[in-house]
């Protein structure tokens, strides 16, 4: 049985928004491969993603509350085909008819063993199931199956080169592997379909199909915004002053920024078309976040020579236009 959730996030059901972050952002730091070198850190830092990726969506949360395991497996909609079948007859028949609580046997879902028991106003969940997964009492013809959705989780390096990956899921008949061809340059939030690869048709009817929704792993050096990306880049104070041509590093390799002189700390420096590629149009751009660092220990020399510049310099950055004089000299 997967694991539960809360229990993976180490918080408590009623959780909100602002704890499930911090709880999300305290183990995915503790737990990233490229920080943490235990041949189970990788599967835990998956697991904590998961965990917040359902948890984090108001929707999803609530289905997984319901529906535990299985909530993949439910529509989007399922509260409102509820609603509708409990004042009518799912059939479109008037509302004179009654219905009465069954969990006998039948062609629908299996739930686990879920107690479903009260909110349903006496409604048959046969018949509701029925309409909501093609497997109804009365219905007649071919139903198609319904749509599912699964997360596929991609390192920025891995949506950035594209290829085939695996991806094994769990279904109704045990677990299930699917090779997915992932697009170069795929962002957050994309959907990959497989046709026919979703919940079961009735009588006949087509299968549903499997979207993967893309979630960007976190990155420890690379953020990506739309197909930009950003990395941090530190530089020295005299790199900044000086201006300098710097080695950084992109999902692609090493390539070289030039650090113009009067660079500070904030600046973003563009390396156009280094972003994410796209097949179907114009790629993304890189841009560094310069980052000016001083060293916490100084030599004897390091700080004679700063004591030079600071008797010798008239800059002064909390000095309004500073700067604009500085360079009409």
């Amino acid at each position: 049985m997967a694991r539960d959730y809360y229990e993976t996030l180490g918080v408590s059901r009623d959780a909100g928004p602002e704890e499930l972050q911090q709880a999300f952002r305290r183990l995915a730091r503790q737990n990233h491969p490229d920080v943490n070198r235990d041949p189970g850190a990788e599967e835990r830092f998956k697991e904590v993603n998961e965990a917040y990726q359902v948890l984090s969506d108001p929707e999803m949360r609530k289905r997984y509350d319901r529906f535990g395991d299985d909530f993949r497996q439910v529509p989007e909609d399922w509260e409102e085909r509820v609603g509708a079948g409990a004042g009518r007859s799912p059939f479109g028949g008037g509302g004179g008819r009654s219905y009465t609580w069954s969990t006998g046997g039948g062609d629908g879902p299996d739930f686990g063993g879920r107690d479903f028991g009260g909110g349903f106003g006496g409604v048959d969940i046969e018949d509701l199931l029925g309409g909501m997964f093609g497997s109804g009492r009365g219905r007649a013809g071919p139903v198609g199956g319904a749509d599912q959705e699964a997360e596929l989780q991609l390192t920025v390096e891995e949506a950035y080169r594209g290829g085939r990956r695996q991806i094994t899921l769990n279904g109704p008949d045990g677990p299930r592997t699917y090779t997915v061809t992932v697009p170069p340059g795929v962002t957050d939030g994309k959907r990959i379909r497989l046709s026919g690869e979703g919940g079961r048709g009735m009588g006949g009817g087509q299968a549903g199909d499997l979207y993967l929704i893309v979630r960007l792993l976190p990155h420890p050096r690379f953020r990506v915004e739309g197909k930009d990306i950003v990395v941090d880049l530190p530089l020295s104070p005299w790199e900044g002053a000086l201006g300098a041509d710097i080695p950084v590093t992109t999902p692609d390799g090493e390539a070289k920024v030039t650090i113009p002189p009067g660079t500070s700390s904030g600046r973003r420096l563009r390396l156009r078309g280094e972003g994410m590629p796209d097949p179907r149009g114009k790629p993304g751009d890189l841009y560094t976040e310069v980052k000016i660092m001083v060293p916490s220990r100084l030599t004897d020399r390091e700080r004679e020579l700063f004591s030079e510049l600071a008797a010798a310099s008239t800059f002064d950055p909390r000095r309004p236009g500073s700067e604009r004089r500085r360079g009409s000299r």
